[in-house]
């Protein structure tokens, strides 16, 4: 991704969080990581992250999904003996958001979800988080979720966040994003 580019979803973000009547600093602003996975498709396949703290106890995010982004299939795995992965909960402030876990498939899932992404889908249990609505995701679970039309603000509240360990179903995937 070229800088201009960051720059530009990095205000796409800030707009939406307005509209969210989120505070965030301005320094935040320019801090906020664009993920957009190595693919160079963030319009599809992305999302802005804001990281309040990350530290050896716990983590606290604001996700930003502009509307339709989805964050690919992945699963935070085992650490060692004594951490067994990040558990995080998702927490939706605004807009919608279609969560994916392991269970029962959902016959006709909300997601839109371009042809080429689908092959590296295999969990299709849908929960829908609405405004005030949250979800935990226990360790080394694999999950995915794209926001609805409008987009959607999701607060993450997690153990350590070790995001160069995540494992992604699709080979193709780089956590760490490359600025040109």
């Amino acid at each position: 991704m070229k800088q201009e580019e960051v720059q530009h979803l990095q205000a796409e973000a800030a707009a939406l969080l307005r509209k969210a009547n989120i505070a965030f600093r301005e320094q935040e602003k320019y801090s906020m990581e664009v993920a957009d996975f190595g693919l160079n498709d963030i319009q599809h396949l992305g999302l802005e992250i804001i990281v309040y703290e990350n530290n050896e106890r716990y983590c606290a995010k604001e996700l930003v999904l502009l509307p339709r982004q989805m964050c690919p299939q992945h699963r935070h795995p085992r650490v060692d003996e004594l951490n067994a992965g990040k558990r995080e909960t998702f927490r939706c402030r605004w807009g919608e958001v279609y969560l994916y876990v392991e269970g029962p498939a959902n016959p006709a899932p909300r997601a839109h979800v371009p042809d080429r992404y689908k092959k590296h889908l295999s969990v299709w249990n849908e929960t829908i988080l609405r405004p005030g609505d949250q979800y935990t995701i226990p360790p080394d679970t694999l999950h995915w979720f794209q926001a609805g039309d409008q987009g959607a603000i999701i607060s993450e509240f997690s153990s350590t966040s070790r995001d160069e360990s995540d494992v992604f179903t699709d080979p193709n995937i780089k956590r760490i994003p490359e600025i040109r």
